[in-house]
């Protein structure tokens, strides 16, 4: 029997992650390359970093990382330096002196209602966008409804995604699932659950993932029920070769 079915790529993810969003544009720009990319489903998973992060926090993202890692604040801002210009190769304008260190949970659990409604690459990208270039705060539940809003969510669908338990169990169930599967760090890509790309790599190495994995997935999911020696034939189109 013929199948339907796309090749799922599981992507682990934190939105305050700036590699998350290199990662997705690398990835991104490898599909385009990739002939069977219509036949290709991604799957966002929620994942976050630093889960103790207060809804409010007062430092700028260079003294956050400094004191979190115990660096001084010029080395913080020389790491961030290095890091957009990283993002400007992948295409992405990062603005860390706008950006609002707050906790990621409550965009999570938007994230889990936008994959309902099949705009979890969307949520995901303006999340991103919002975070890194924007400098918005999405640890606040207006900005979030605002950001909602502007993927074609309502603003009753972010504010039950904020208060419903069961989009924070969603959450809280991706990140067990990380933990489960050995994941250490984000963005972590999964391919069909045979292949893994950690970080964010450049376009040709999820290229080559995805030509490997779906070679594979075909095999398994044929689109006909049939192994075909092919020869000379006559279409319904009256073409005979």
């Amino acid at each position: 029997m013929a199948t339907t079915n796309k090749m799922k790529v599981e992507v682990w993810s934190d939105i305050m992650c700036p590699f998350c969003y290199i990662g997705k544009r690398n990835y991104e720009t490898g599909l385009k390359q990739f002939a069977d990319s219509s036949n290709i489903e991604i799957v966002w998973k929620s994942f976050q970093l630093d889960p103790n992060i207060p809804q409010a926090v007062e430092e700028n993202v260079y003294q956050y990382l400094a004191d979190r890692k115990g660096m001084s604040y010029e080395q913080s801002v020389q790491m961030h330096e290095s890091v957009v210009a990283t993002a400007k190769k992948a295409g992405l304008e990062y603005n860390f002196d706008k950006a609002v260190i707050a906790n990621s949970f409550n965009a999570h659990r938007m994230i889990q209602l936008a994959k309902t409604k099949g705009l979890g690459d969307a949520a995901e990208e303006r999340l991103f966008y919002a975070y890194f270039t924007e400098g918005k705060n999405f640890g606040s539940a207006e900005v979030l409804i605002e950001l909602g809003k502007d993927i074609g969510l309502t603003e009753a669908e972010v504010k039950t995604a904020l208060t419903d338990d069961s989009y924070a169990y969603k959450v809280r169930q991706d990140i067990e699932e990380a933990q489960q599967l050995g994941v250490r760090g984000v963005p972590f890509f999964v391919f069909d659950r045979k292949y893994a790309v950690s970080g964010a790599q450049p376009p040709q190495a999820f290229l080559e993932t995805l030509e490997k994995s779906f070679s594979e997935w075909r095999k398994e999911n044929p689109t006909s029920p049939f192994e075909v020696s092919e020869g000379p034939t006559c279409t319904t189109d009256g073409i005979c070769e």
